[in-house]
């Protein structure tokens, strides 16, 4: 699957202190050692649909790791997928009366409009389910002879199913209780009532093909995979058995990541799967989560429409930490407009106050688990500074421009 265009990245001066981040494994803030060549998995879209505010917020942060590792040095392999063939696609090309493939080319390109729009660095592999389906399949049948998946005992439809106690640390990433796993297993896409699972919460690794639904062929009989799996068989075969860093919404710390992380070292027998498995927060409107099953969604490509500099889109989102549950507001958007415009101002006088210290802030900052709220106050700073006058360092305003360029990912 075609990736999308990127931009050059400037050089600045100087050499940033470690990224630390958050893990939701371990629950504490800990440094990333990735080698000369970092490796990061973040999962993408189900193509049913625009880009929200909430989906750019999460590929925003990994943008922002993205940089930052390119910053200290480092070759970054970062690969995301596409889930392009699945109940969510299928039900909504349906409810349309729309081809599910058409539907998902559609909204896929226009995700990858939205990314150029807001600068973030494209992956090194962008992968498609379809397009892996027979890699996916392969890690199923290995997982099967590995007896750490099953057939459901159902003469119709005998699913492939994860035992998920093939591995002994499950639920590690999560660190989630049996009943809650059972709760949010229902709720995403899971089916823990189905009779015949050895363990309720087993996730789905092939379904077999039923009526009217697409399917493809395999060793394992005609059908489909499931959704963790794919994620597992697409980084596995491109990143290799242990990542840096497993990034996605804090929705999909349970069960998405759980079970991608338990078939991957199921598979390898190595653990962890993920030095960090990192969980941005959710965007919410109106005070509540803004997803499509709500429908209370506010998508990249409508604020384009609209005539709005996504520049103001990327600030507004970085103004909030990446952890954070929090609420989109027009304020937010008055907000970045303003900083913005600020910035620019700055950046094209003829001199400033010396940048070097605010650029090593900005670094401090953002290597401090990418704390965005105090890496933009560092650098509305020295534009209050260079506006008021007060400097004559004739390369200040340029570096500024680079820096913030090339570590939050705004043009100026």
């Amino acid at each position: 699957m075609q990736s999308w265009s990127s931009s050059s990245l400037p050089r600045i001066p100087g050499s940033p202190p470690p990224l630390r981040l958050y893990d939701t494994a371990t629950g504490e803030i800990r440094p990333t050692a990735p080698s000369a060549t970092a490796r990061m998995y973040v999962c993408g879209i189900t193509p049913y649909d625009a880009t929200h505010l909430g989906h750019a917020a999460t590929y925003l942060a990994f943008d922002l790791v993205n940089r930052v590792w390119r910053d200290a040095g480092h070759d970054v392999h970062y690969v995301q997928n596409v889930t392009d063939i699945d109940e969510p696609l299928l039900e909504r090309a349906q409810r349309d009366q729309d081809d599910w493939v058409v539907l998902g080319m559609r909204e896929t390109a226009l995700f990858r409009e939205d990314m150029v729009s807001l600068r973030v660095l494209p992956p090194t592999h962008y992968i498609g389910a379809v397009e892996a389906m027979s890699e996916i399949s392969e890690l199923v049948g290995k997982l099967l002879a590995a007896g750490a998946a099953y057939r459901i005992d159902d003469p119709e439809y005998p699913d492939v199913y994860y035992d998920s106690s093939a591995t002994p640390d499950f639920g590690y990433e999560s660190g989630l209780d049996e009943r809650t796993m059972r709760q949010l297993s229902a709720e995403r896409g899971g089916d823990p009532d189905r009779p015949g699972k050895r363990n309720p919460v087993d996730a789905l690794l092939w379904r077999m093909a039923r009526p009217g639904e697409p399917s493809w062929d395999s060793e394992l009989g005609t059908g489909r995979p499931g959704w963790h799996v794919e994620c597992a068989a697409i980084s596995l075969n491109r990143l290799g058995a242990q990542i840096d860093v497993q990034g996605g919404g804090s929705d999909l710390i349970f069960p998405h990541h759980e079970f991608g992380a338990a078939h991957a070292e199921a598979f390898t027998g190595v653990h962890p799967f993920a030095r960090h498995y990192c969980h941005a927060g959710m965007i919410a409107l109106d005070g509540e989560k803004m997803s499509k099953s709500r429908g209370n969604l506010v998508f990249v490509s409508r604020l384009r429409a609209d005539g709005v500099d996504p520049m103001a889109v990327r600030l507004a989102l970085l103004s909030g930490h990446w952890r954070a549950d929090r609420a989109w507001l027009p304020e937010l958007l008055e907000q970045g407009n303003a900083r913005m415009a600020a910035w620019r101002e700055a950046t094209r006088l003829d001199a400033g106050p010396s940048a070097t210290d605010t650029v090593a802030r900005l670094r401090t900052h953002l290597a401090d688990d990418l704390d965005t709220p105090r890496a933009l106050a560092a650098v509305d700073a020295w534009a209050q500074e260079a506006r008021e006058r007060r400097g004559r360092d004739s390369e200040a305003p340029g570096l500024i421009r680079d820096a913030v360029d090339a570590l939050l990912g705004v043009a100026l």
